[in-house]
Formats: structure tokens, C-alpha cells, sequence
């Protein structure tokens, strides 16, 4: 917004008067604080001189809009209702390819796993303990997709995931066990990327691509979702160079294992 004001010669005192918006909103809307309206965007762009641009204005504002959601406002819903969400997004799936670097994937965690997980992620956002039972429940009824052959599943887990202790030694002993029964389902590549191998592409923030359609990424404040080709044909690019890295069959195996050798060295 602030490009178009200044291709168009104006200051922002010069565009609040001729678009009637007050000098702080264009400050707002300009340094990211204040999303536009759709109707801010019209004035904006004949103010500009860029009237032949408002579609692609407001195409790019409602994908910023759908992009990024904040945990907070998300939370809001509870972890109940973000969970009972997630099996439509598979199902309507044909293909989903998913790469985690902290934790295992949400659809091949255990109960006591996801029980654990979810409880840690209420205390961290205040939010009801007495969710986390549900919210692993309603997750786990996710899993059954892993058996009827749609989605076809792909699955890149950085070995450290396999060693971080989520819920104590019990949990993370059942958790490896239900990993090695996944590696043999027909319809799902499960890969591990080893530890201390020479790397080509640096380990990152995971991400979830369904088909060619939306890619999905959690970070620690917010979630990004988007569809654009570009993003989409980016993640997809590296997921190819990771699963290139990764190792499947009996060395996946090997890897569940280690990760169980140093569980009960500790």
C-alpha cells in the first residue's frame, strides 16, 4: 500500500485528505498494524490512480487474511474444535505429503502421546486441562485414513523427533511401537532423516501439502495456510530434496529403534 502511495507521488498526509481516511489509519495500514477493508482498498486505489489493480488488491488482502492465523484467536475455539476440523482437510485429500522437525505428525501419535502433547500446549496457552482427553480422542479418530488407502500418505520425520521425550518413557515406548507398525501399512512411505548425515537442505519448520492445493505450517504464534502456486510448487520442491535425504524400509526401522536405545539409556 505504501508503494502504490509512493509510485503515485503523494505523501500520506496527501492521500488521508483525498481519501478522506485519517492520517493515523494510513499509518496503520501502511506499517502492517490495520488490515484494509475492501472498500479502503478501492479508495485507495482510485486515489492512486490504480483502479485496473483493485482485483488483485483484494485477492492478495483476502490471502494475507487466510494466511496467517494467530494461536491466540485460534485457541479461542478450543483444541476440541481445532481437532474435529482436521479430518475433513484430509479427506479431502488425495494426496498428502508431511514433514515434521519437533514432533510426531498429529495423525500417528498415540493417545497418550497426543494427551501429552495436548496438555502441554494448555498450559502454555492457559488454556482448559480437562480438553486434552477430548482433543486426543477426536485426533485419533484421524488414523483410520492411514488404512484405506486414501490419502496416500507421505511421511519425512527428522530423527529428532523420534528422541525428544514427550510424556515419559511409557508413552514414547508405545509412541515408537505404533511408528514401526506404520512403516509396513501399504499406501504409506514413512522416511526418517538420520542423525549426523551430511545434510543438502537444511532442516526447517514442518509443513503439511495436500495435493497441489494448500500448503499448511504451524509455528510457535501463529499458523501460515495458503494456495498460492508459488508457495505450493516451493514446499513441494522441498519436500523432494529432504525425502532424497531421508532413509526408508529397515534403516527407518533402525532409527525408531536407536531412539528407543537412548529413551532408556537416560
Amino acid at each position: 500500500m505504501r508503494d502504490l502511495r509512493l509510485d503515485a507521488g503523494l505523501t500520506g498526509a496527501e492521500l488521508s485528505r483525498l481519501a478522506g481516511m485519517h492520517p493515523s489509519k494510513v499509518s496503520r495500514i501502511e506499517h502492517g498494524v490495520q488490515a484494509p477493508s475492501e472498500n479502503d482498498l478501492k479508495v485507495w486505489a482510485s486515489v492512486c490512480g490504480v483502479e485496473d489493480r483493485l482485483a488483485e488488491l483484494v485477492a492478495a488482502g483476502r490471502e494475507v487474511e487466510q494466511t496467517w492465523i494467530e494461536y491466540r484467536r485460534e485457541l479461542r475455539l478450543g483444541q476440541k474444535r481445532i481437532q474435529s476440523r482436521a479430518l475433513g482437510v484430509y479427506q479431502r485429500a488425495d494426496r498428502a505429503r508431511i514433514y515434521e522437525s519437533l514432533h510426531v505428525p498429529g495423525i500417528l501419535q498415540t493417545r497418550g502421546y497426543a494427551v501429552a502433547q495436548f496438555t502441554l500446549h494448555a498450559r502454555h496457552h492457559g488454556l482448559p486441562i480437562g480438553d486434552a482427553e477430548a482433543a486426543a480422542d477426536i485426533r485419533l479418530g484421524t488414523q483410520r485414513l492411514l488404512y484405506i488407502g486414501s490419502p496416500r500418505f507421505s511421511f519425512l520425520l527428522e530423527a529428532n523427533v523420534l528422541h525428544t521425550n514427550v510424556g515419559g518413557v511409557a508413552i514414547m515406548n508405545e509412541q515408537l511401537d505404533f511408528l514401526q507398525h506404520v512403516t509396513g501399512l501399504p499406501g504409506v512411505a514413512f522416511g526418517v532423516l538420520p542423525l549426523g548425515r551430511e545434510r543438502t537442505l537444511f532442516p526447517g519448520e514442518g509443513f503439511y501439502l495436500f495435493d497441489d492445493r494448500e500448503v499448511r505450517q504451524e509455528l510457535w504464534s501463529g499458523a501460515m495456510r495458503t494456495s498460492r502456486p508459488d508457495e505450493i510448487a516451493y514446499f513441494a520442491r522441498s519436500f523432494g530434496a529432504l525425502h532424497r535425504q531421508a532413509v526408508y524400509g529397515e534403516a527407518a526401522r533402525d532409527a525408531i529403534e536407536e531412539a528407543r536405545r537412548r529413551l532408556h539409556a537416560r
